[in-house]
């Protein structure tokens, strides 16, 4: 019998692997969410989810750490919590380093283009302390044998 999943098959072939990890309730410090190794790997989509609401000032951002060189911001800390974010809110950014993190109860933007990103880590950084966001990310190994797993 041959089992066909085309909403599968097409998401792998488009954006690529599917890793996802949650923050835990937010505290206010720098911590790991994906670790990098064996290269570079282009990351083709990320988007968070709030699953406990955001109700306290928060200047969240993404960034990268590499193994190698200087963190590098993949979006602009953004307030996400003077104005509640609450539960089921999607958050997302454009990819432009100089963007603001977008929220909405119901869509926001993706990347425009994939992102390279080397060995390492890619960490949130938050100055809140309450709200949980899963966070789902795609990519492709541009290194062979480049991975991204959850931290």
């Amino acid at each position: 019998m041959t089992v066909i999943n085309e909403g599968e098959a097409f998401r792998k072939g488009i954006y690529g692997i599917t890793v996802v990890k949650s923050t835990g309730t937010l505290a206010a410090t720098t911590i790991p969410l994906f670790t990098i190794a064996g290269g570079l790997v282009a990351v083709t989509a990320i988007v968070g989810e709030v699953t406990t609401a955001i109700t306290v000032a928060n200047s969240y951002k993404l960034q990268s750490n590499p193994t190698v060189g200087t963190v590098s911001d993949l979006v602009a800390a953004t307030d996400i919590g003077t104005t509640d974010t609450p539960a089921g809110s999607l958050l997302g950014f454009d990819g432009v380093k100089t963007s603001s993190i977008q929220q909405g109860p119901g869509s926001v933007p993706m990347l425009l283009r994939p992102i390279a990103v080397n060995t390492g880590t890619i960490e949130h950084v938050s100055a809140g302390t309450d709200g949980v966001i899963v966070w789902t990310v795609t990519y492709v190994p541009i290194t062979a044998g480049a991975t991204l797993v959850a931290a």
